[in-house]
């Protein structure tokens, strides 16, 4: 399988997928810069991977979900989180990395999917 990364976004709260949520990825392999922004489909995810077999490096890259707009515009308070930055590492550019969220207005989790 050709190197990719994803990601999907499942908003807890409702037990659906988090249709409409902006996300920014950044690449910190060398000096920081964006490297795309994105926004979430009616499943959650993207369209497209964030990054392709010939896109991917290898090195410190950070995923920032907009999670406070996201509930904001659903009129659910979320007072406590804001931005939730994921910051992970790939270190096999050919391998696949998926980087989903789980989220609340309160709480958020996240692992390297397949």
């Amino acid at each position: 399988m050709p190197g990719k990364l994803s990601t999907h976004v499942l908003d807890l709260t409702t037990g659906r997928p988090a249709a409409g949520m902006k996300i920014e990825l950044w690449s910190h392999a060398g000096p920081a810069y964006l490297v795309k922004t994105v926004v979430t489909n009616a499943d959650g995810r993207t369209d497209g991977p964030l990054l392709d077999a010939a896109a991917m490096l290898a090195g410190r890259h950070e995923l920032v979900f907009f999670v406070r707009d996201y509930f904001s515009a659903r009129q659910v308070e979320c007072s406590f989180l804001d931005r939730v930055p994921v910051a992970f590492v790939i270190t096999d550019a050919s391998a696949g990395y998926h980087v989903p969220l789980l989220v609340t207005p309160w709480a958020y989790q996240t692992y390297r999917g397949s």
